[in-house]
């Protein structure tokens, strides 16, 4: 779903219900809105406030673990990469094959999650570096050390492998963290609500229509929040490739 169409839509319907409901109140027999009504709505509303707070709160908390992980991920990925290249590169000019190889791999890797053509639809997928990322590790596996220092090398160069096939398992498994439709739907249905019972008690002036656009804005801005967050790398709060562009500039030197 579109982040910025879904949180007008949050914004619309919040914004709407506060005035219908302001509208209504001026057709509303006086006892509808006497003290003891009043209190009665504002207990409600501080019920259904509570709630939405805490599911905002916790929403907001698990799409930035998420982003969290994902740009924790691209820093390991670029770490292991920059350390594979240095030791290939010590482990001497036989394995120049490889860090070609591994720059193709780094390479094609950063063009899918980050394309220049569109930077909103990375493609964490890994089809594309499969076959190269399996011939990569056979030729290393492949390599015949002569020295104890070689043999030192190509172990620590082979669990450096392993370490980045994992790294992009782990960030394929957890590409996004969605929020359900039916649970968006029951989140805007009490945001409406809310509204609703804030237009219904308010005043009818321009300072109280001004405050109720302002807090429709914050509550569909957090809704915007939750979803650019849970979607790292489709979106426009996205992890940044800085890391991983460096580490690719450095193969071979």
């Amino acid at each position: 779903m579109n982040s910025l169409a879904t949180a007008a839509v949050v914004f619309g319907c919040a914004f709407a219900a506060a005035l219908a409901a302001m509208r209504v109140a001026r057709r509303l027999p006086e006892h509808h809105l006497s003290s003891e009504s009043r209190d009665v709505v504002k207990l409600g509303l501080g019920i259904i406030a509570t709630l939405t707070a805490l599911v905002l709160g916790l929403l907001v908390a698990s799409a930035k673990a998420t982003y969290d992980s994902q740009d924790g991920a691209v820093k390991q990925l670029a770490t292991n990469v920059s350390l594979l290249d240095r030791f290939l590169a010590h482990y001497g000019p036989e394995t120049n094959e490889l860090r070609e190889l591994l720059r193709q791999i780094v390479t094609i890797t950063v063009e899918r999650i980050w394309p220049d053509s569109n930077a909103r639809t990375g493609d964490l997928s890994l089809g594309a570096t499969r076959d190269t990322a399996d011939l990569f590790y056979s030729k290393v596996a492949e390599l015949q050390p002569r020295t104890e220092a070689q043999r030192a090398v190509k172990a620590r160069a082979m669990d450096l492998t392993s370490e980045m096939a994992q790294t992009r398992f782990r960030m394929y498994s957890q590409k996004e963290s969605s929020v359900p439709i039916p649970f968006l739907v029951v989140l805007v249905f009490w945001l409406m609500t809310l509204f609703a019972g804030y237009g219904l008690l308010a005043p009818r002036n321009p300072t109280v229509v001004a405050v109720l656009l302002v807090c429709a804005l914050s509550m569909s801005a957090a809704v915007f929040l939750v979803l650019e967050l849970g979607r790292p790398f489709a979106g426009i709060i996205h992890v940044s490739s800085a890391p991983i562009q460096e580490a690719l500039s450095q193969i071979g030197k």
